[in-house]
C-alpha cells in the first residue's frame, strides 16, 4: 500500500515541484494551503488569494487532493508576536525559523500525522538522510539555516524532494510537466505576508518615537531616527544624517554601533575597526541540537554540551576544542569555530551580528543545529 504525503504546497514552483516527484515516486499526495496570513497591509495587498489559486491549480494538474488550513490565528501568536517582542526588546530575530519551528514543522506536522499521513513533504532546499537534516545539493538555495530548530520527531517523518535539485532543474522540470507557476517570482518580504518590508510591517504593530543618532566618540548629535527598532548593528545605509553645523565631511560612512533602547538613541561611528562591529565569540541561547549529528570526533566532543549535561557529563578542556563550522546567516560562507555548549568562538575576528539572529552549527554537510545569538 502506498505511503501517504501530506505536501505544504504555497503556490510557488518549489513545493509544486516537490508535490509532482512525489507523485513520480508513487506516495498518495494530498496538497496542504497552510492559510497563514490574509491581512492587507497598508500599499501592500497580501498575495495570499493569489497564491492559494496557484496551489490549486497545480493540484488538480497532478490530480491530488488538496485541502486549506487555516493556521492564521496560531501564526500570529506563535511567529508575529515572538518577532514584535523581539523587536521591542531591541533584537532582530528570524521570522522564518520560527514559522518553520512551530507552524510548518509543528502544527501543519502534527495535523497531518492526525489525518493519516506517513510523512510531511516540503519544497525546501534540504536532505534528510540516516535521520538526519544535511545541506542541499544546491548550495547557493540551501535552507538548512531556517529548519535547525525542528524536532527530531518532526524531521524523520519529513520529505523534501527537490533537495538533491538546483534550483535551475526545478524550473526546467516545472516547465516541462506545464506547471503553469515554473517561473514565478519568488517572494522577498516577510515570511507569508508578501513582499512587504520588514520596516513597514513593524510600523504597523509597533509604536515607536524619534529620537536622536548619537557620535560613539563625541556624543555629538549628527541625526535624527524614526525609532530605534528599525536599526542593527553595522548598518551604514538609510541613516539620514544631518552632519553637525561646522563640520567638513570627509566623505567616511558611518556605521551603527549601539543602540540605547531605553533612552531612544542610536549610536554611530566612523571607525570600522570599532570592538562594537567585531568579536572574535558569541553567546548563544535557547540551544537545539539533534545529537545523532554528532558523527565526527569534534562534532562527537561536543555532543555532552549540546545535550545540556551536568559538570559532572562534561569535560571543559575537550569542549573547547570542538572544532565545527558555523553560518551567521542564510548564504553567508560556512566559518570554522569552537563551541562549548553556550559560547562560539573564532580563530579570527567576525563581524558582529545582530542580536536575536540564529548562528546554525555543521559538521559537513550534517546539520547539527544551533542557538540564538545573544
Amino acid at each position: 500500500m502506498a505511503k501517504t504525503v501530506y505536501v505544504g504546497m504555497s503556490g510557488g514552483v518549489d513545493s509544486s515541484v516537490a508535490a509532482l516527484l512525489l507523485v513520480e515516486q508513487g506516495y498518495e499526495v494530498v496538497g496542504v494551503y497552510m492559510k497563514n496570513w490574509s491581512e492587507d497591509l497598508p500599499g501592500m495587498k497580501c498575495p495570499w488569494a493569489e497564491d492559494l489559486a496557484d496551489a490549486k491549480r497545480v493540484a488538480v494538474k497532478l490530480g491530488i487532493d488538496f485541502e486549506v488550513w487555516d493556521f492564521e490565528q496560531e501564526y500570529k501568536e506563535k511567529v508575529v508576536e515572538y518577532m514584535l517582542t523581539e523587536f521591542r526588546k531591541g533584537n532582530t530575530p528570524n521570522p522564518d525559523i520560527m514559522c518553520n519551528q512551530e507552524i510548518k514543522f509543528k502544527l501543519f506536522y502534527e495535523k497531518a500525522m492526525a489525518a493519516g499521513a506517513d510523512f510531511i513533504a516540503t519544497g525546501h532546499y534540504a536532505r534528510v538522510k540516516d535521520g538526519q537534516l544535511m545541506r542541499a545539493v544546491d548550495e547557493n538555495k540551501d535552507q538548512t539555516y531556517f529548519l535547525y530548530r525542528i524536532s527530531e520527531e518532526a524531521l524523520a517523518h519529513t520529505l523534501f524532494p527537490i533537495g538533491e535539485m538546483k534550483k535551475p532543474e526545478v524550473k526546467k522540470l516545472a516547465e516541462k510537466h506545464g506547471l503553469h507557476n515554473a517561473y514565478k517570482k519568488e517572494s522577498m518580504g516577510v515570511c507569508f505576508v508578501g513582499e512587504v518590508g520588514m520596516k513597514d510591517f513593524l510600523k504597523e504593530y509597533i509604536e515607536t518615537e524619534p529620537g536622536e543618532i548619537r557620535e560613539m566618540e563625541s556624543e555629538r548629535v549628527l541625526g535624527y531616527h524614526e525609532g530605534v527598532i528599525f536599526y542593527t548593528i553595522g548598518q551604514r545605509h538609510g541613516l539620514y544624517l544631518s552632519g553637525v553645523t561646522g563640520e567638513v565631511n570627509d566623505g567616511m560612512p558611518y556605521y551603527v554601533v549601539k543602540k540605547d533602547i531605553k533612552n531612544n538613541i542610536v549610536y554611530v561611528s566612523k571607525n570600522l575597526n570599532s570592538d562594537q562591529l567585531w568579536t572574535k565569540e558569541l553567546q548563544l541561547k535557547e540551544c537545539l541540537f539533534r545529537l545523532g549529528g554528532f558523527r565526527s570526533a569534534a562534532a562527537r566532543e561536543l555532543a555532552p554540551a549540546a545535550r545540556g549535561d551536568g559538570p559532572a557529563g562534561r569535560d571543559p578542556e575537550r569542549d573547547k576544542h570542538s572544532s565545527i563550522s558555523v553560518r551567521l546567516r542564510h548564504r553567508a560562507p560556512l566559518i570554522p569555530a569552537t563551541f562549548d555548549g553556550e559560547k562560539l568562538r573564532f580563530e579570527k575576528e567576525i563581524k558582529r551580528p545582530a542580536s536575536g539572529q540564529s548562528a546554525v552549527l555543521y559538521d559537513g554537510e550534517i546539520c547539527l543545529g544551533g542557538g540564538i545569538i545573544i
